[in-house]
C-alpha cells in the first residue's frame, strides 16, 4: 500500500498538542505522512518542537477560528488563557466546523486521528467517508474511573487506589453538571459503548495494564496505547544557558523541580505556602511561578517579603517557560513537585523523577494516587478545607531528597522508566498496524 496520510487534530492546549506530536514523530519513522491541524498561535509553539528530519513527514496545517470580539487570535490556546474565556474558546473552536470540513476536503487524508474534546471532528470526518480515531490524552485510571461513575452509579470503583476526596467529589459534581448543562442538543457522548472500536491512548500496559483492561470490559472499547507523551530535551534554549549551570553545579539528586503546568495558576494564599515549604526545606529548588497572560506580576510582590534574598543561590524562581524535559533528565534533579498533570508525570517516569504530589483540579487527584500506588510518588495530603500547609510540604522534601524513602522511589521510578523504554518501539509498531488495518477495512488504503 502506499504512505497513509493522517490528520491529526489535537484540542487547542499544550497538554493535548505535546501528545500528539510525539505520537506524529512514531508514525513519521514508520512512514506516515502526518498534517498536524492547530490554531496559528499553537503551530508557532509546535514547529520549535519538531526536528529537522520530520520537515516533510509532518506537516502543519492552520486551523482559521471565527473572529469573535472578546477572543483575539493570541487567545486561540488554553496557555495563559484567562480561566473566564475557556467557554469562549470551546465555543469558537465549534464554530470552525466549516472551516475544519474545508482542510479535510482539500488534503484528503486517509484517516483523522482526533481530541475527545472535540468529538464533532468525527462527524465531519464521516461525513466525507474519511475514518476517524479518537485519542485520549489522559490516562486509563482516571478515565475508567469517570466512566465507572457515568456507568454504574451507586456501583464502587474496584481498585481502591484510586479515589477521590469528600471536597474532591463535590468539585467533579460539579464540574459534571455545568458540563451536561452547556451540552448542546448535537453533542455526542464520546464514551457511547464503542463496538470494539479503537481508542488510541496516552498511556502503556507497563503503567496501567488493569485500569486498561478494566476500561475495555466496560465500554466495549478496543484501548491501543500510544505509550507515554514524552518530549525530545531539545538543547538550543539560549536563554536556559545560564539555568542549567546553575543546575551543572548542584549535587545529584540534590534539586527539586516545582511547577503547576501551563493552565492552572495558584492563588496567593497557595504561593506563599509553597514559598515557605520550600525555604525551611533546606533543598535546592528550581520553581517555575506562571501567571494568567497579560496578568504577569512582579516575583517581588507575590512571593513572601525578602524570600528571594534569604533563599540566595539555593533557588531559582522563574516566571517564563522553562525547558522542563531537559530539568528533569539532569542528574542533579532529585524530586519533582508537580500538579499532576498526565503529560507532566509521565515525563517524570520517562526521566526517572519520583514525584511530591501537589494535584489541583480534575483527573489530577487520581494521577496522583496512581503514581502513589506505582510507588514513585508521595502526595502532599490536603486539611478538610482543601489547603496545603508548608510544614508537610518541607517535611516531604526533605524525605524524598535528602533520606533513604528518597532513594526507594528513585531506584523504583528507574525501574519503571527502563520498563517504559524496552517497550516504547514495540508499542508504536502496534499503534501503526491498527491504523493501517483500520484503513483497510475502511476501503480507504489500496
Amino acid at each position: 500500500m502506499g504512505t497513509l496520510r493522517v490528520l491529526m487534530f489535537p484540542f487547542l492546549a499544550y497538554g493535548h498538542i505535546s501528545p500528539y506530536l510525539n505520537v506524529a514523530k512514531k508514525l513519521a519513522d514508520r512512514g506516515f505522512l502526518i498534517y498536524f491541524c492547530s490554531t496559528a498561535i499553537n503551530l508557532k509553539y509546535t514547529i520549535k518542537k519538531i526536528p529537522e528530519k520530520y520537515s516533510d513527514s509532518i506537516q502543519l496545517v492552520e486551523l482559521h477560528l471565527p473572529e469573535l470580539p472578546e477572543l483575539p487570535p493570541h487567545y486561540h490556546t488554553t496557555n495563559g488563557l484567562p480561566p473566564h474565556l475557556n467557554h469562549t474558546l470551546q465555543k469558537a473552536l465549534k464554530m470552525s466546523k466549516p472551516n475544519f470540513a474545508k482542510i479535510l476536503r482539500s488534503l484528503k487524508p486517509d484517516l483523522v486521528i482526533y481530541d475527545v474534546l472535540q468529538q464533532w471532528a468525527e462527524s465531519v470526518a464521516n461525513d466525507q467517508n474519511i475514518p476517524a480515531v479518537k485519542m485520549l490524552t489522559s490516562g486509563a485510571a482516571v478515565i475508567s474511573y469517570f466512566f465507572n461513575l457515568r456507568k454504574k452509579p451507586g456501583v464502587e470503583f474496584p481498585y481502591p487506589a484510586i479515589y477521590l476526596t469528600k471536597i474532591e467529589q463535590v468539585k467533579v459534581g460539579e464540574l459534571l453538571a455545568k458540563a451536561d448543562k452547556e451540552k448542546e442538543p448535537d453533542d455526542v457522548d464520546p464514551f457511547a459503548d464503542g463496538n470494539m472500536q479503537i481508542m488510541l491512548m496516552s498511556t502503556s500496559r507497563v503503567l496501567e495494564a488493569k485500569y486498561i483492561d478494566f476500561f475495555t470490559e466496560l465500554g466495549h472499547w478496543k484501548v491501543v496505547p500510544v505509550g507515554p507523551p514524552v518530549q525530545d530535551p531539545i538543547i538550543d534554549e539560549v536563554d536556559d544557558v545560564e539555568l542549567i549551570d546553575w543546575l551543572g553545579m548542584k549535587d545529584e539528586s540534590s534539586t527539586v523541580f516545582v511547577s503547576f503546568g501551563s493552565e492552572y495558576f495558584l492563588s496567593k494564599e497557595d504561593m506563599e505556602e509553597i514559598a515557605f515549604g520550600l525555604e525551611n526545606s533546606n533543598v535546592n529548588f528550581i520553581w517555575v511561578a506562571r501567571f494568567p497572560k497579560g496578568e504577569e506580576q512582579n516575583l517581588e510582590d507575590v512571593l513572601p517579603k525578602g524570600f528571594l534574598e534569604r533563599i540566595g543561590d539555593r533557588g531559582r524562581v522563574l516566571n517564563k517557560f522553562a525547558p522542563q524535559p531537559r530539568i528533569l533528565n539532569h542528574p542533579s534533579t532529585g524530586g519533582f513537585i508537580s500538579h499532576c498533570g498526565w503529560n507532566s508525570i509521565m515525563e517524570s517516569m520517562d526521566f526517572g523523577v519520583p514525584i511530591i504530589a501537589i494535584p489541583m483540579h480534575l483527573d489530577q487527584p487520581m494521577n496522583a494516587r496512581l503514581m502513589v500506588e506505582l510507588g514513585v510518588a508521595i502526595e502532599i495530603v490536603r486539611d478538610d478545607d482543601g489547603k496545603f500547609h508548608r510544614g508537610e510540604i518541607a517535611e516531604t522534601l526533605k524525605d524524598v531528597i535528602t533520606r533513604k524513602r528518597g532513594e526507594i522511589l528513585r531506584a523504583k521510578v528507574r525501574d519503571i522508566s527502563k520498563n517504559l523504554k524496552s517497550v516504547r518501539d514495540e508499542e508504536a509498531d502496534v499503534v501503526a498496524k491498527e491504523l493501517i488495518q483500520l484503513c483497510k477495512d475502511s476501503n480507504k488504503c489500496n
